[in-house]
């Protein structure tokens, strides 16, 4: 049974730091590419952030480059996602995700190419 679980979420003051993980099982994480995706109230889903399983290869959004980093650990099953600089714009539920296939430059944010996602843990910057 595949399964993904986000845990790290909370509260932060605005320029604190967060680090998400997602917990992986039912599959090989080394076979695939894991996305962190966010939805704020109101907002459409966005993907934050990408790693690839193949060479390594990262990919983010705008709008947290150089203020997240996404990593993995294949023997623990598990991919991070290190958030510094959070602001209240990054107030959100962040979900990792599963893709079904490799992706690009061009098609890793769009949620339709992954097939399993975890339940989301919320992200709160607020002081």
């Amino acid at each position: 049974q595949v399964q993904l679980v986000e845990s790290g979420g909370g509260l932060v003051q605005p320029g604190g730091s967060l680090r998400l993980s997602c917990e992986t099982s039912g599959f090989p994480l080394d076979y695939y590419t894991i996305g962190w995706f966010r939805q704020a109230p109101g907002k459409e889903r966005e993907g934050v952030s990408c790693i690839s399983n193949s060479d390594g290869s990262t990919y983010y959004a705008d709008s947290v480059k150089g203020r997240f980093a996404i990593s993995r650990d294949n023997a623990k099953n598990t991919v991070y996602l290190q958030m510094d600089s959070l602001s209240p714009e990054d107030t959100a539920i962040y979900y990792c995700a599963r893709a079904s296939r490799a992706l690009f430059a061009s098609t890793w944010y769009s949620g339709d190419e992954y097939d399993y996602w975890g339940q989301g843990t919320q992200i709160t910057v607020s002081s």
